[in-house]
């Protein structure tokens, strides 16, 4: 027997708590459109930000290593598939709509632009120093998804749900003010508990993963860690001998550690939820200040971890050269498409009347990949490699 979307809305409402937001209540999309006969409305969100050029991308985009240094490091597409891991095992167990959470995690990444928050802070300087606005992943993410995909006839972007775009321009669930372009999404209020936990599952799965891959790389060692306390009460309380550290060892220390992280969290939002008895996803908005979050122990843990991955992982001298070759080719590409815009592919010109020329480039240079960005450098500055 086949499921109708009104029966899978009903089911949905029985099994979830009575603060999760429901696609029964969705506020709809801007563009009407018919829904799905078996398919629920966040599900077409999640579907259709599947199938973007710019999701597909995020497989040759880096995380903190560049994707042709090795095969077994994250990209910027395993990072936000282990978002989305990390977002989904959190709601089931809160009780919320677990479709949605998945959604917004699997879209908070697609605005990235290739080398990572190099490219990023990069391509933000260029758009400055031209007064032409500014640049900001999230913003990006935002855009791609509501302008810049254009697989439809009767709209621009993906024209997704209401809540799930909320999620995405309060990707910053704790911010004491939300951007700009969060207006349209009553930026006075806080986003729901599943946008809260794909926020905070960003942050979990690249500390840990990036420790991880730090570890992998021999960057990170156990040396280094021994007096970062979260390390020592992980391998106190697993009573493992890190020296050597083997891969298998490695391999339960993150384990062990992300399930220690989760839980905690878990805890923490749980006993909020009780103390501020909340029964609505309205209380939640109305809350002054985020539902999911770390205990203080843990917050404490996390901002150590962080500042000490910053030490010694992303201003490791191998990386701050990744970081220089990486300002390099952005600037390389700007600077050429800026003296000579007809290099701009067609497609891409079209958009100059439209957008400005600095905003058609910006929106060209982020949305190639790291290996499509160094060759189409390598073609402009070593043509005889070509």
């Amino acid at each position: 027997m086949l499921l109708s979307r009104l029966q899978l809305m009903q089911q949905e409402q029985q099994a979830l708590l009575p603060y999760a937001t429901l696609n029964l209540h969705t506020r709809g999309r801007l563009h009407p459109e018919p829904e799905s006969e078996h398919r629920l409305p966040f599900q077409k969100d999640r579907d259709r930000i599947l199938h973007t050029t710019a999701f597909r991308r995020l497989e040759y985009k880096t995380q903190v290593f560049v994707n042709h240094e090795g095969d077994y490091y994250r990209t910027r597409l395993t990072h936000t598939l282990e978002v989305a891991q990390v977002a989904r095992s959190m709601a089931v167990a809160l009780g919320v709509n677990e479709t949605l959470t998945e959604t917004i995690a699997l879209s908070h990444d697609l605005g990235h632009p290739p080398f990572g928050h190099a490219g990023e802070h990069q391509l933000d300087h260029w758009m400055k120093s031209r007064n032409a606005g500014s640049f900001n992943h999230n913003e990006q993410a935002f855009r791609i998804v509501t302008e810049l995909e254009k697989r439809y006839q009767d709209f621009s972007g993906l024209n997704l749900s209401w809540e799930t775009l909320e999620g995405m321009v309060k990707h910053d669930a704790d911010a004491e003010r939300f951007p700009a372009f969060a207006a349209p999404f009553e930026p006075q209020f806080r986003p729901g508990l599943e946008a809260q936990i794909a926020a905070i599952a960003d942050g979990v799965a690249y500390n840990t993963h990036d420790l991880d891959d730090g570890l992998k790389a021999g960057i990170l060692t156990p040396h280094l860690l021994q007096n970062l306390p979260i390390w020592q009460e992980l391998t106190d309380k697993l009573q493992l001998d890190t020296t050597p550290l083997s891969e298998l060892s490695r391999r339960r220390l993150i384990r062990e550690l992300l399930g220690w992280i989760i839980n905690d969290i878990l805890q923490e939002t749980e006993k909020r939820l009780q103390q501020n008895h909340i029964q609505s996803p309205q209380q939640i908005r109305d809350h002054p200040g985020v539902l999911v979050a770390f205990s203080p122990t843990m917050q404490q843990h996390m901002a150590e971890l962080k500042a000490f991955l910053y030490q010694h992982l992303y201003y490791h001298p191998s990386k701050i050269q990744q970081t220089f070759r990486a300002e390099h080719f952005i600037d390389g590409l700007f600077s050429a498409y800026l003296k000579h815009p007809r290099l701009l592919p067609l497609h891409v010109q079209a958009c100059v009347p439209l957008l400005g020329l600095e905003r058609t480039i910006c929106d060209y240079v982020a949305g190639m990949t790291d290996r499509f960005a160094m060759d189409e450098y390598s073609k402009l500055y070593s043509p005889r490699e070509h």
